[in-house]
């Protein structure tokens, strides 16, 4: 968590003066210069990944805890309304990119279902055709069983008797010729009618096939173009939510600048009330490190370096830190170690307790004074603790417990806010920590 300090910058501040008093153009103007001052601040966001959707969820986690660190000493709506700004920017162009892929899904599936009503309407122009041959097969069998049918009648009604009898009443040889040429055709008419029949049959038997093969086609072109229908409407379903999601973060957005702009005076008030407590601390600092240089005493040992405070994880460096929303520079005055709530924090050196209780924004607040360095007052102070386990006026050795990580005061989370500071000014901690922040 940072620590923020107010502080105005000649020629960096372009909002000077009490911002309540300002007209509607000009609310308007500097509404516009914090949209500005954030798309400035975070440049990753014009050129954002859409390959992985975790990525997108990395990048505005790490951009939440940002703004989340740097905005800690701000009032509670202001910090609401900064990192809903900073969720809803972070997630727009995964939105507008999830807008961009349903419209081309949609364009994609209507075409798809353009090419499956054809097909369909193909496949039942087919299937038509394929059941008319057939029926026109089927026909031509039926007549050809009619005619063999009147052979099979003559033979039962003892056509074969009188042929036989025709040839017994021929009256000269060349007469039992011509009577047997004919009984010859009669009985080649009656195989190739038989032939034709069987021919015919199987041609009906091909066209009810090919009928059959067409209504499956046109049955299944049929259930293709019913999904493909499905899909394009599920497609712009999907399109317009995705619509709808960008609208809301974009509306989101807007609430959020509103918010920011209305609560910009009670947040530099706070910023000014931390610079004035972070001078009281310097005052008393440079106080007991007069008093010893009055007394000749030497500084605490610390061997050099301190031991870490607290074990954990680096979360925020010290610095200074220009805020895009209400344009002001501010210090983060140490540095942030993230632990889990109630871990041990320990005196970083030999000292004695001057400050032991709760601090505004600091939360639970403990420093401790650890005598000159070069000769200049050197202390530590330990915030946002969820207890101290030690009062004012108390001498403390090097390494022991003096309270538990928390997250009290202007804090968005576990971690210790560690400072070091030289005369009372905030100093950076690295260069008394060791190295592998260990």
């Amino acid at each position: 968590m940072r620590r923020a300090l107010y502080r105005r910058v000649p020629g960096r501040d372009p909002c000077p003066g009490r911002w309540g008093k300002l007209g509607v153009h000009r609310r308007a103007g500097v509404v516009a210069a914090v949209a500005v001052g954030l798309v400035a601040a975070t440049p990753g966001y014009l050129t954002p990944a859409f390959a992985d959707p975790r990525d997108d969820k990395r990048t505005v986690d790490r951009e939440l805890a940002r703004v989340r660190s740097m905005l800690e000493s701000a009032t509670e709506r202001a910090q609401d309304a900064t990192v809903a700004y900073a969720d809803a920017s972070g997630r727009l162009p995964a939105a507008r990119e999830r807008v961009a892929e349903a419209r081309g899904l949609v364009a994609a599936a209507e075409v798809a279902a353009d090419r499956t009503r054809r097909e369909a309407r193909q496949a039942n122009r087919k299937l038509r055709r394929a059941n008319l041959a057939y029926r026109s097969a089927e026909n031509r069998v039926t007549d050809a069983r009619e005619r063999v049918g009147e052979f099979v009648s003559a033979a039962y009604k003892g056509g074969g008797a009188v042929a036989f009898t025709s040839l017994l009443s021929a009256e000269s040889p060349s007469d039992l010729a011509d009577r047997m040429a004919y009984l010859d055709d009669l009985a080649s008419d009656q195989r190739t009618a038989l032939d034709r029949v069987v021919e015919l049959r199987h041609d009906a038997k091909r066209k009810q096939n090919a009928a059959v093969l067409a209504k499956q086609r046109a049955d299944q072109a049929k259930r293709d173009a019913d999904n493909a229908l499905a899909a394009a409407h599920t497609a712009r379903d999907a399109a317009a939510r995705a619509e709808a999601s960008v609208r809301n973060l974009v509306n989101k957005r807007e609430a959020a600048l509103r918010t920011a702009a209305e609560e910009r005076e009670a947040t530099l008030e706070r910023y000014r009330d931390l610079r004035r407590e972070s001078a009281r601390i310097q005052a008393d600092i440079r106080a007991l490190a007069a008093r010893d240089r009055g007394r000749g005493r030497a500084a605490a040992g610390s061997g050099g370096r301190f031991v870490m405070p607290a074990r954990g994880w680096k979360s925020s460096d010290f610095g200074w830190r220009w805020d895009p929303y209400y344009r002001v520079w501010q210090l983060h005055a140490g540095m942030d170690i993230a632990a889990p709530g109630g871990s041990l924090i320990r005196a970083a050196a030999a000292g004695r307790v001057f400050r032991a209780g709760w601090n505004g924004g600091y939360g639970r607040y403990t420093c401790l004074y650890h005598g000159l360095s070069s000769g200049k007052g050197l202390a530590t102070c330990y915030a946002h603790q969820s207890r101290i386990g030690v009062s004012y006026g108390q001498h403390v050795r090097r390494g022991q417990v003096i309270g538990a990580v928390g997250t009290t005061g202007a804090s968005t989370g576990d971690h210790l806010h560690f400072e070091v500071r030289l005369n009372g000014t905030p100093v950076n901690p690295l260069r008394w920590l060791p190295a592998c922040l260990c």
